[in-house]
This record gives C-alpha cells, sequence and structure tokens, in this order.
C-alpha cells in the first residue's frame, strides 16, 4: 500500500479534468511534464531528510546504506548546492520554474520562469507581496507571459539548465537573505533576488508593476517581521 495519500487514478482524474477537450496525444505530453514534477518533487523530498541526518551526525556510509547506494555516490548526489538553505515553498517555487520552462518549451531557465515559479506558490510570501502591489494574479500573469520568448519546437527532457540571469537570481536571492540576516532563503528573498537582477526580464517585469528595489526591499522586511511569528518561514 502507498504511503502517499494519492493515487495512479487520482492524477489521471486530474488531468482528464483539467484537459477535457485533449487529445490522447496532448495528454501525453502533459502526463510527462507531471511526472517529471513528481520526480523533482520527490528528489527534494529525499535531499531534506538526507540534510536531515547529516544535522544529526549521520556518516555518509549510514546515508548510502539507508539509501541502497554507496558511500561515495550518496555524498556525490547530495553535495551543497545553492539551494540548501532554500524553504520547502521556496524550492518548490524552483520546480514550478523548471515545469514552466518545459511548458513554454525553452531549453533553459530565465528569470520570468523563476517569476512564474513565485506566482504559482500562493502560500509564498513572495506571492502575498506581489497581490498586494498588482492587484490580481492575472495581471502578473499576463505580463510574465507577454515577455516570454518564443515557444519552442518541443518541450525538453530530463533536466534544465538555469540561463545566466537565473544564477545570477539565485546568487541574489542568498545576499538578499544574508543583509536581512536571515538562516533561510524564503520565495521572499527570491523575489529580491530578481528586481536585483539588472537588464534580467523579471526584473523588468517587476518595475513594470511598480516596485522598486528598494521599497521591495522595505516591503519585505516589513512583512517577515510582522508575519513570522505566526507564518514562519515562506
Amino acid at each position: 500500500m502507498s504511503p502517499l495519500d494519492i493515487s495512479l487514478a487520482d492524477l489521471i482524474a486530474r488531468l482528464n479534468e483539467e484537459l477535457p477537450e485533449a487529445d490522447e496525444l496532448a495528454r501525453i505530453s502533459e502526463a510527462r511534464l507531471r511526472a517529471q514534477t513528481l520526480s523533482d518533487l520527490g528528489d527534494q523530498l529525499l535531499d531534506h531528510y538526507v540534510s536531515k541526518a547529516k544535522q544529526g551526525g549521520a556518516s555518509w556510509s549510514e546515508i548510502g546504506d539507508a539509501i541502497g547506494v554507496t558511500r561515495q555516490a550518496a555524498q556525490q548526489r547530495h553535495t551543497p548546492t545553492p539551494f540548501d538553505r532554500y524553504t520547502n515553498l521556496n524550492r518548490h517555487s524552483i520546480v514550478l520554474a523548471q515545469e514552466a520552462a518545459r511548458t513554454h518549451k525553452h531549453d533553459s531557465i530565465g528569470t520570468e520562469h523563476l517569476l512564474l515559479g513565485l506566482l504559482g506558490e500562493p502560500r509564498g510570501l513572495a506571492y502575498e507581496v506581489l497581490m498586494a502591489k498588482a492587484g490580481s494574479e492575472q495581471r502578473v500573469r499576463d505580463t510574465i507571459e507577454a515577455a516570454m520568448p518564443p515557444a519552442g519546437k518541443k518541450a525538453p527532457r530530463g533536466h534544465i539548465a538555469f540561463r545566466p540571469e537565473g544564477k545570477e537570481a539565485i546568487e541574489q536571492a542568498l545576499r538578499a537573505s544574508a543583509e536581512l540576516g536571515h538562516d533561510w532563503v524564503g520565495t521572499e528573498h527570491a523575489l529580491l533576488g530578481l528586481i536585483r537582477t539588472e537588464g534580467s526580464p523579471a526584473a523588468q517585469i517587476l518595475r513594470d508593476l511598480g516596485f522598486t528595489p528598494d521599497e521591495l526591499r522595505e516591503t519585505v522586511s516589513a512583512e517577515i517581521t510582522k508575519r513570522s511569528a505566526t507564518h514562519g518561514k515562506q
């Protein structure tokens, strides 16, 4: 019996419900995208508990045994990444950004995809900040879609690399977190990272929506102070 409260029938029913007029070939393409997303989330789940085990003093040999691989394989698979301090919601936004790139048939992840990822995580503080300024999710989504490059010929398979500005946005998010004295990188820091990435599509989109770097930083700082006690890390 699966330990997860989800079944193949649930996945099929949801896909059919969301794409009622699609033919079977279109549903195959969508099913592949969703399967990749599930795989990405599974990797994040495993990474989460590997990190917990390491913090608890487990050796790489013990972790390898638990996973069913050698010590070397476990250590190589779970080497530190820029996402180690990312909150679960922010990691999910990265998965959504990758899915957005696939959906638009783009072979790399740019800042516009990262912004779509944040928009797809309504539990995150970044989403709340975006809604407070823009007024509606549809307005933000339409602005992002208008800035998207043309779709490619086919959706890429496997890992999708970040474009240089996407990597810079991730680095800027880490810096924003450090500047605010935080030990986590949430969706709010990711939003700050995007507007700080000068010349990027996301930075221009945020400015078009009425944001400025300084104002956004002040808003994020104030919201974290006000909500951390009840909402926790977002």
